[in-house]
């Protein structure tokens, strides 16, 4: 087992490894920013490293900062938490050069599994449900009209290195599908580097439902369950429950099926999770894989039993599962909510408003309906550490 763990992160997730760490009986490292200093996972961990100034891109994103403090305290193994260098594969190469272990999965996965496009087919080799589509590169705005006429509208045109509703964009014609490319391959240059684009069928009254796996180094993939995700606001997650309320024994079963045959083919290890869109039919399809701890791992933990981190610790270290999937029972239900801090002077919400949730949708409650007394009441900047 390791004897000292560095998270390469800050904040809740960090705090989060950390208590799994104590637990266990492992040493822990902090890194911190300048912004901070005084937070606190510094606090909470063993060793605190200094790595650079508050901006990211000069402290929790430099690898080479993270590589020294590595060196600094002789931490054998590296959390990444979710964000940052969570899913970047040069990190894990570099971590694995050095003989430190990541807490993750391997180069290979983190690869495939971050291309849209390359994960798609990749999922269509392991006979997982796929959207209907194009999984090529399209090259310009008349070929993406041509496969969206074939395909039959509406269609969701897509960033191959996409996420967090950034590079997406919904044509129900050929006018919008012609400008929806432009806006999504200009989005996806500016956002990830990366301009390639794909289309695929737009699924109506779409539900949201990702599955959380877990699998070690000796070939043993389990699924625990799944979690709904279908509340969101521009294409962020705002509520996530498990489990599902829309789903049945049959489709949970299934679905969980074809994450495990996923996951398999590109021989994956460590907690991950394999993303679904599913119709008010339950015909479920592949979205995507994250391969890395997601920030609605308690939920599936609640329901479970399961510590997904520690998990995560002891398949690094070369440990079997201590279960297989016979052993996985769904007890209970719990549920996580996000709070998006915004104001509306400087989004495209030009008025005050609140926002509803139902199982479907967001909706957006007049002004009208606000007591003036709120209406009135500007929402002061809101800083984070």
């Amino acid at each position: 087992m390791f004897k000292k763990i560095l998270i390469a992160n800050r904040g809740k997730i960090a705090c989060r490894v950390m208590k799994t760490a104590k637990k266990m009986g492992i040493a822990t490292v902090a890194v911190y920013s300048e912004a901070d200093k005084d937070a606190l996972h510094t606090d909470m961990a063993d060793e605190a490293v200094y790595i650079g100034p508050a901006p990211s891109a000069e402290s929790y994103l430099v690898i080479d900062n993270i590589l020294k403090a590595i060196d600094d305290t002789g931490a054998d193994a590296v959390h990444p938490g979710y964000g940052f260098l969570s899913e970047n594969a040069a990190f894990a190469e570099a971590l694995e050069k050095k003989g430190v272990a990541f807490i993750g999965p391997n180069v290979l996965a983190i690869n495939a599994m971050g291309d849209k496009i390359e994960s798609k087919q990749l999922a269509e080799r392991a006979k997982v449900n796929t959207v209907p589509g194009h999984a090529d590169t399209i090259p310009d705005a008349k070929e993406a009209v041509k496969i969206a006429q074939g395909i039959g509208y509406p269609v969701m045109l897509k960033a191959s290195a996409g996420g967090g509703g950034k590079g997406m964009r919904v044509a129900w014609n050929d006018q919008e599908c012609e400008e929806g490319f432009e806006r999504a391959t200009s989005e996806a240059r500016s956002s990830f580097g990366d301009d390639r684009v794909f289309v695929e069928k737009f699924i109506e009254e779409p539900r949201h439902i990702e599955i959380q796996v877990i699998a070690d180094r000796h070939g043993n993939v389990v699924y625990l369950g799944e979690r709904e995700c279908s509340i969101q606001r521009r294409h962020q997650k705002v509520i996530e429950e498990a489990p599902s309320p829309f789903l049945d024994g049959k489709t949970r079963k299934a679905m969980g099926e074809q994450a495990v045959e996923l996951a398999k083919a590109v021989d994956y290890v460590s907690a991950g999770t394999v993303e679904f869109i599913v119709d008010a039919s339950k015909n479920f399809y592949f979205l995507e894989m994250n391969t890395r701890l997601q920030v609605e791992h308690p939920v599936t933990e609640l329901i479970t039993g399961f510590d997904l981190v520690e998990l995560m610790i002891r398949v690094a270290a070369g440990e079997k599962l201590p279960f297989t999937q016979k052993d996985v029972h769904l007890k209970g239900w719990a549920i996580e909510a996000r709070v998006y801090a915004e104001d509306p002077f400087r989004t495209s919400c030009r008025r005050p408003a609140v926002w509803s949730a139902t199982c479907r949708r967001m909706r957006r409650i007049p002004c009208a309906s606000i007591p003036a007394s709120t209406r009135a009441a500007r929402s002061p900047s809101i800083t984070t550490r």
